[in-house]
Order: C-alpha cells, then sequence, then structure tokens
C-alpha cells in the first residue's frame, strides 16, 4: 500500500508525525524520531506569555491591579517552561539544518498581536508550517459564542496574511457550532484543521482549597470524539485533517483514516513507549493496510466519514438512539439461602 499522504500543502512519506510534545526538546530524540520514520516533526508550543515577560518582563505581563498581582500565582515561573522564545527559534532552526523532513512550528497565544511578530520569526528560522495551537476556556458570562469563535477566526486572517509558509488551526472541540468555525477558517484560508488539543481538567483538593493540576496521558478511548468530528468535517473542506490525541495501536490509526484524517499526530504514545514505537506502528498500518487489500490512502481515506450521507444530522441522531437503547440489564443473581432457614420453611409447609 502507498502510504504517501497531503498534509497542509507537503507531501509526506506517510501520516505519522509527532505531535507537539516536549519531545523536541533534545536534539537526540527528535533525530531518533526521524530515524523512527517521522513523516514530520512539529515542535511544541510557544506561549504568549512566555514571549510577553522575555520582552517587557513580568509586571507587564500581570498589570499593578491586585488581581493582576493574584493572577501572577496562576503561571508557570519562567524556568518551568521547556524552551525560552529565544532558545526556541534556536531550536527549530538547529533541527531544521539536522533533518530531512518538514519541521512545522507551534505557537499558543490569545491575541493576534501577542502571535504576528513571534510567527514571523518561526517562519523566517526555517520552518515549513505553522501550527496555531488555540486553548481558550471561555469564562465571561457576558461573552457570546460568536465573538469567541471570532477570534479565532481573527487570529488566522491576520496570520495568514502575513505569512508564506502553510497555517494549520489547533482547536478544542466545545465551540457551540464546530463545522460552522471550521468552514470559516477554511473560508480565509487555513491549509490544515488539527482535531483537537486536550482540555485538561485540574482537581481539587477540599483540605487546602486548592486545585491540583493532573496531567493525564491520553488511552485509545479519547479517539472517539476525534473519528466524530473527523467523519464530519471530511470532504466539506479544502484544509487538511489531523488527528491528535487517542492514537496508540495501529488500528487506530486505521480508523482515523478511514474517518478521514490526512495526519496522524502522536504524543502520549511516544511518551510512554518511546520513539523507536513510531517505527512499530508505522510497520502495524501498513501490515493492515495490506492484509486488507488497500492500494493506497486515498481509497481508504474518508471511507467511514458522513460526506455521502443525505442527512448527517439524522444520521447522528439516530446513533444515539441506538446507543441508548443497545444497554441490556444484566440478570440480578439470586442471593443465596441459608440452609437452615430452607430447614425451617420446610418444616412450617409440612406442618
Amino acid at each position: 500500500m502507498k502510504l504517501t499522504t497531503r498534509y497542509l500543502g507537503l507531501t509526506l512519506a506517510h501520516p505519522f508525525m509527532p505531535g507537539a510534545s516536549p519531545l523536541v526538546d533534545r536534539i537526540d530524540t527528535v533525530l531518533q524520531l526521524e530515524d523512527a520514520g517521522a513523516s514530520a516533526i512539529v515542535m511544541h508550543s510557544l506561549f504568549e506569555e512566555q514571549i510577553v515577560r522575555e520582552r517587557f518582563g513580568r509586571e507587564y505581563l500581570l498589570g499593578t491591579s491586585p488581581a493582576s498581582a493574584e493572577a501572577s500565582s496562576y503561571f508557570p515561573a519562567e524556568t518551568d517552561y521547556g524552551l525560552g522564545p529565544d532558545r526556541y527559534l534556536e531550536q527549530l532552526s538547529l533541527i531544521k539544518r539536522r533533518v530531512g523532513v518538514p519541521v512545522i512550528g507551534s505557537l499558543n497565544g490569545t491575541t493576534a498581536e501577542g502571535w504576528l511578530a513571534y510567527a514571523r520569526l518561526i517562519e523566517r528560522a526555517g520552518a515549513d508550517a505553522l501550527e496555531l495551537n488555540f486553548y481558550h476556556v471561555a469564562t465571561d458570562p457576558f461573552e457570546d459564542a460568536n465573538s469567541v469563535e471570532r477570534r479565532v477566526v481573527d487570529i488566522v486572517a491576520v496570520l495568514k496574511e502575513s505569512l508564506t509558509i502553510p497555517v494549520a488551526v489547533k482547536l478544542s472541540p466545545f465551540y457551540s457550532s464546530l463545522p460552522h468555525l471550521a468552514a470559516q477558517l477554511d473560508h480565509i484560508g487555513a491549509n490544515g484543521l488539527v482535531l483537537f488539543n486536550r482540555f485538561y481538567q485540574p482537581d481539587i483538593d477540599p483540605l487546602t482549597l486548592e486545585t491540583v493540576p493532573h496531567l493525564h496521558l491520553s488511552d485509545s478511548s479519547e479517539l472517539l470524539l476525534r473519528l466524530r468530528w473527523l467523519a464530519i468535517l471530511s470532504g466539506r473542506l479544502h484544509a487538511s485533517l489531523a488527528v491528535s490525541g487517542g492514537v496508540h495501536e495501529p488500528v487506530d490509526a486505521v480508523k482515523a483514516i478511514m474517518a478521514g484524517a490526512h495526519g496522524v499526530q502522536l504524543v502520549s504514545a511516544l511518551l510512554t513507549r518511546g520513539p523507536s514505537y513510531l517505527r512499530q506502528l508505522i510497520a502495524g498500518f501498513q501490515a493492515w493496510a495490506d492484509e486488507h487489500e488497500y492500494e493506497s490512502l486515498d481509497q481508504m481515506r474518508g471511507s467511514m466519514s458522513l460526506e455521502r450521507c443525505p442527512d448527517p444530522a439524522s444520521f447522528e441522531r439516530g446513533n444515539y438512539v441506538r446507543i441508548l437503547q443497545s444497554w441490556h440489564r444484566v440478570p440480578i443473581a439470586p442471593e443465596p439461602v441459608d440452609p437452615y432457614l430452607l430447614k425451617v420453611s420446610a418444616k412450617r409447609s409440612l406442618s
């Protein structure tokens, strides 16, 4: 089976690549990933807060009001980030010189102004594409859904006008109308969508009255949400689609491609099993496809999408109802009866 794919306008040997993660912080790990067959290298995200703090200092970032002073404890210390802004550019440039596959930069910010300058620097450092990682939790009850989505579209529009390299948009699944947002991003020229960034949820310590952050790596169960939206969006956009989260086994990747993915990003599987696992995953995917007589990715891609469904909304509604009705109560085994009670009962019935 031919594994060649097109992602963000780039021709890749296959869809498998490490997603944004600390794996790129060490050049020897990056070289191991390339040796294991990575079709591209995705840098970890550089945060707008890092850029602002390095340029103007912590006080500028947080302000001087009491509320802003308290907010200073919300952000990590500068040393907690993997690479600072300048070091990030140096690492990207080094990786670009050392590997023979495309290198994709990544930015995580909140404002167009905060992203634009560094996006240009990332392009100049040699990135072949840029991934915009949007992670925003709407907490203002007076900000409507349209405003939240508009912010994403406006930022992408500014960057698309200013950059010559392809731009991918990494989204969360929690927008009120994800297909509409995807269509808007596609219309303004976004080259790809990455589904999804993970929604990290801190726990609460009831004794210390503090939030407790826990980073849980993904497992294959998280793939289901991605499959749903890949299947809905596949064939309806010009932009490439990539899956991020939940791919741990070769069959997970098969499902993602069948739902419509052009790229498959891996993080948790590589963090837990090491860079060399990428080679095993690719080989397992190839073996599955050959066994089931697929000749190319194009033949597999989108075969389980909703592109040909005449009424996707009714199809999704029907699936919802069928799943609810698929549960059957497990018969409850009768509790064991005390033999003594059986003897007493028998005597009473005879009398």
